[in-house]
Formats: structure tokens, sequence, C-alpha cells
């Protein structure tokens, strides 16, 4: 058999509010809204390099460490401290408690989706 064309587009994050968790990612990030409908938000980052959000009203969020994380974003910054801050001020949560990596920071987004800040190599 031979494989078929398959590719890989973008994440996707089910979340209860598409529009309020896109606009999260849009101010941590800096990317543009480039799609937002009812049921999907798309922002767009430098390139190909995009994200969506669609609705899941019955979302609930793994609890981490104990049920694990089934998928997670790498955010990469150069200042941790400072992205840190930044973060948070925009309604991300710590998950760990005083920096347990050198190199990165683990975060649940307001829905609470997980994703690491990790500096950059």
């Amino acid at each position: 058999m031979t494989r078929p064309d398959i590719g890989f587009d973008y994440p996707v994050l089910d979340c209860p509010d598409p529009a309020a968790l896109a606009g999260f990612y849009r101010d941590v990030l800096g990317w543009e809204v480039t799609r937002s409908e009812d049921d999907w938000v798309v922002l767009q980052g430098p390139g190909a390099q995009r994200l969506a959000f669609q609705p899941a009203p019955d979302f609930s969020p793994l609890d981490w460490p104990a049920e694990g994380v089934r998928v997670h974003l790498d955010l990469l910054v150069d200042d941790l401290d400072a992205a840190e801050a930044w973060v948070v001020g925009l309604g991300a949560r710590r998950v760990e408690g005083p920096r347990d990596h050198p190199s990165f920071t683990v975060f649940a987004d307001p829905a609470g989706h997980y994703f690491c800040l990790c500096r950059r190599d």
C-alpha cells in the first residue's frame, strides 16, 4: 500500500470560548487573528505558523501532573523572567513552584491548557 499524501497544518485548541482564548494567545505571541467565526478562530504568526481555537463547551482541563498531559505548547523565549511576568499578567497560571527547571517553566492558559516557556537555545 502506498502512503497517501498526509500533511500537518496547525494545532487546534478546544476551549469554552475560542475568541477569548485566541485573544490571550494573540497578546502572548503578538500574532494576528486572520479568521474569526463563532466556531473557529485562527491566529497567524511568522511564516506558516498558525494556531486555531474551536468551541468545546464541556472542556475540562486535565489535572497535571496527576492525570498527565496529552499535548502542550512550547513557547520559546529569550528572558524567562520577563516572559513569565508577561503571561501571568495576561491571565496564565504557573503550574509548578519556583522555577523547578532552569530552562523552562510550566503554565496553564486561562482555559487550562498547559504550555511551557522555554529558554531559547
